[in-house]
């Protein structure tokens, strides 16, 4: 196995290197995007239960020491309970695209390694081809020149084994962020309504108060 990479020549070690980068990020991303860290059960749970006569003391208790990006949303939403609705949701809107491309953090990396990878395979096999046919036009060995070509080919094999990992674990990604923010819209959406289905009934109370006082 080490004579296999050590065989690739100098474009072998990129390929190492990016295939370990590539994994990391494969597992950093992975961890990070676990459903629970970003959209806790609690917190749907809490959104769901929640009706428009109560007040949202609960929720902000709920989500006060929380990190995860529903809750961070639902406290700028809280924040903004007082303002406008379409102000409100506009706030809401900006710090969700926030979370979301922190949700997207290192995947344009596998993105780029689905590309790069085949390319630095590709050129360490022209490399070594390179060498090969240098040596045949001496009158090297067919046998040497087969096998120099076999040993050519090593870093386009780990080259398309580092990118298809790659592609695979970056669309899934991907899709897994659409369909979270997904759902976290639809959340979201939901509480807006009955928070400010809350705040419109206070009003009417108000007015009608102010109304029979004078």
């Amino acid at each position: 196995m080490i004579d296999f990479f050590l065989q690739g020549g100098i474009f072998m070690f990129f390929l190492v290197a990016l295939s370990i980068l590539a994994l990391g990020v494969i597992i950093w991303r992975g961890y990070a995007l676990r459903r629970s860290a970003v959209l806790p059960q609690n917190l749907i749970e809490a959104i769901e239960k929640f009706r428009p006569e109560e007040p949202p003391t609960k929720l902000l208790q709920l989500v006060d020491k929380q990190t995860a990006p529903l809750a961070i949303v639902i406290r700028v939403l809280l924040g903004h309970i007082h303002w406008p609705i379409e102000e409100a949701r506009e706030a809401v809107q900006t710090t969700a695209r926030r979370e979301i491309a922190h949700l997207e953090k290192g995947l344009v990396f596998l993105e780029m390694a689905t590309g790069v990878a085949p390319l630095f395979g590709l050129l360490g096999t022209l490399s070594g081809l390179v060498n090969v046919f240098a040596n045949l036009g001496e009158g090297g060995d067919p046998a040497q020149v087969a096998r120099g070509i076999s040993e050519a080919l090593n870093t386009t094999i780990v080259g398309l084994s580092v990118a298809a990992p790659s592609l695979v674990a970056y669309h899934y990604f991907v899709r897994k962020v659409e369909m979270m923010s997904i759902e976290m819209e639809s959340l979201l959406g939901d509480l807006v309504i009955k928070l400010f289905q809350l705040q419109k009934q206070t009003s009417n109370q108000t007015k009608k108060t102010t109304h029979l006082e004078e």
